[in-house]
């Protein structure tokens, strides 16, 4: 009876685009239509006849024929409640997810059931999306606004819990203001102009700002801001990604009230181990006036470069540290450098703790000067003693002298430096296990401020030498293979996350005949200034041009830039490009380089666009003129 209706319900079936299956009382299919046997991976016909249980995973099978004599007694017209997670049953084994409505008909006194079925993998994938990420802003630990730019004033339509934490607002008092709430009165900010230019062209922009909290707390807002653009291109929404950054501002402020102690500072540094006297860490002074490198020290121990000291000796003279009967030793000795050269030196020990480590701090100050001023002060009271009978009084005036100098000296640096000396005794006070990211912090904090203003330092002294003529030219013949090994390997140090430099491999048989030390620091200063300009994940280019006559060197980067009205300028001592006020620097190295390369004959030049990198040009004869 149904068989002799079945072509023209099959015409009007395949016609539609969910899937149609028509069962018996009896749950055998009697048809499908096209779309359910593509759904459900079969060929033309092939479900006819089989029962419905081919259509429906095993382990829903007793509660579907529970559920279907239910539904067929009462012969209603429903839809199963999308609250019920369907699942159909492929050829091919695999479930997938379904929503089924079902529908009974009666022909020649023979009652049906038709199953309307759409396959709604797609839709659950999308749902599940949808919420994994609602739930992975609101759980994220940056605080996260989206706001309407189609609406007036451009206001907040969501908040993450993080950003509501952050400021200690309600979601009721953020939604639908503009955030502009969080500046308060506090509006003449360089970042908001910064922020203005990108809402009103649709550009990303990522600035800091000075923002307050419900309770009117200071803390400091490293925004990130990103448009949201529709298939037309114009900006439906913004999303400003938020992070406190005020522990890492007053960090920044910390570093540098003791770069500014150590700026002044002539004194060398070292940290050895207590109990195995090896070194630790060395500042930069005094590596640079022994002229042993950082990995040469650290095989070394105190005693091998005092000449006037054996181990034995030393452990003697640390003794009543160690039995901590005294704070503090203070002795005066010599030092020997790597060229076996020697210099005096006055040293205070102290015992301090590098996380759970035990060390001795030693600082040292080059009294050259002083002992030279006081032997030839020393002579000349000799002689007019002989000469004079004032002369005693003289030489005890002098004397006096000399102990007022020593006494002003050692005061003006023993002060400064017995905040960094504090600060490694601070790092006691983190002695549970736990705590070892704030002891590492610490750590880090010192020996980037030893390194950098050991290299202002480093910058100051060369200041005062080219100023007084002191300046000597060392001239030698060398690979520049390995200058160029020497200058890569001591910058690595400075790499930012993910930057790297790449460079010639041409010039390992290049021989020049120059000062090597002298272009060594001009091309690390250079570089160093390539990656202190440039940001994470880029790439520091060193390209070498070798002809008969010159060397060229072109250090390339894609960082800040040098603004055109700043470039006439950049030689200048002490003068900093406007675009690089916020990045520590004293403004001395670019000119102490163009001073020694134009000493040695050679030129430097530069290209340079805003945004978009520098490169400088540094040329210099392969044999000294």
């Amino acid at each position: 009876m149904y068989k002799d209706n079945k072509d023209v319900f099959q015409i009007l079936s395949d016609a539609i685009s969910e899937g149609i299956v028509i069962v018996d009382e009896k749950q055998n299919i009697v048809s499908t239509n096209v779309s359910a046997d593509t759904i459900f991976g079969y060929n033309k016909n092939e479900l006819e006849g089989t029962s419905l249980n081919a259509l429906i995973p095993k382990n829903y099978h007793t509660d579907h024929v529970i559920h279907y004599k239910s539904f067929f007694k009462n012969s209603e017209k429903r839809k199963m409640s999308p609250d019920t997670n369907l699942f159909g049953l492929h050829k091919n084994g695999t479930q997938f997810p379904v929503e089924v409505g079902l529908s009974p008909f009666t022909i020649f006194n023979k009652t049906y059931v038709m199953a309307l079925i759409i396959d709604v993998t797609e839709r659950k994938e999308i749902e599940r999306n949808l919420i994994l990420r609602s739930e992975a802003l609101q759980t994220a630990n940056n605080g996260i606004l989206i706001s309407d730019a189609l609406a007036a004033d451009n206001p907040i339509i969501y908040s993450n819990l993080a950003f509501l934490e952050m400021t200690g607002y309600s979601l009721e008092e953020v939604l639908g203001k503009n955030c502009r709430f969080l500046q308060c009165d506090d509006r003449d900010q360089k970042g908001i102009l910064k922020m203005r230019d990108a809402f009103k062209n649709g550009h990303t922009c990522k600035v800091i700002l000075r923002n307050y909290k419900k309770n009117g707390t200071l803390f400091w807002n490293d925004l990130t801001i990103t448009p949201i653009k529709n298939s037309k291109g114009i900006v439906t929404n913004y999303i400003g990604i938020q992070n406190d950054i005020t522990k890492r501002k007053e960090a920044e402020d910390e570093r540098n009230y003791l770069s500014k102690i150590l700026n002044d500072s002539l004194n060398e540094i070292y940290v050895f181990d207590l109990n195995t006297l090896k070194f630790i860490t060395i500042n930069y002074g005094a590596r640079k006036n022994l002229g042993y490198s950082l990995e040469e020290l650290k095989t070394m121990s105190p005693f091998s470069i005092k000449p006037k000291f054996t181990e034995k000796k030393f452990k003697q003279l640390t003794t009543s540290l160690v039995d901590k009967t005294i704070t503090k030793i203070e002795f005066e000795t010599l030092h020997e450098r790597k060229d076996k050269s020697t210099y005096p030196v006055l040293v205070n020990m102290e015992l301090a703790n590098l996380g759970d480590r035990e060390v001795i701090v030693a600082i040292v100050l080059d009294i050259t000067e002083q002992k030279n001023y006081t032997q030839k002060l020393e002579r000349t009271v000799a002689l007019r003693t002989k000469q004079l009978e004032i002369a005693l009084g003289k030489e005890k005036e002098l004397n006096e002298l000399k102990t007022k100098f020593l006494s002003l000296v050692s005061h003006e640096f023993k002060t400064p430096l017995s905040g960094i000396l504090t600060s490694c005794i601070l790092l006691s006070k983190y002695d549970l296990e736990e705590q070892q990211e704030k002891r590492d912090k610490h750590i880090q904090i010192i020996t980037d401020k030893v390194h950098y203003l050991n290299n202002i330092l480093n910058d100051f002294l060369s200041i005062e030498k080219l100023e007084t003529g002191k300046i000597k030219y060392k001239f030698t013949t060398f690979k520049l293979g390995k200058l160029l090994n020497d200058v890569v390997y001591n910058a690595n140090m400075f790499l930012k996350k993910g930057q790297q430099i790449i460079f010639s491999d041409n010039c390992n048989d290049i021989s020049i005949t120059q000062d090597e030390k002298t272009l060594e620091l001009s091309l690390s200063n250079l570089v160093n200034n390539a990656i202190k300009y440039s940001s994470e994940n880029t790439v520091i280019g060193i390209q070498i041009i070798h002809d008969d006559l010159n060397t060229t060197f072109k250090i390339s980067d894609s960082g800040i830039g040098i603004p055109e009205k700043d470039q006439k300028n950049i030689f200048h001592r002490y003068f900093r490009a406007e675009n690089a006020l916020n990045t520590e620097g004293t403004g001395i190295g670019l000119n102490i380089v163009q001073f020694h390369i134009q000493n040695l004959g050679g030129s430097i030049t530069f290209e340079s666009a805003e945004n978009k990198g520098s490169t400088f040009i540094l040329t210099i004869p392969n044999k000294a003129l």
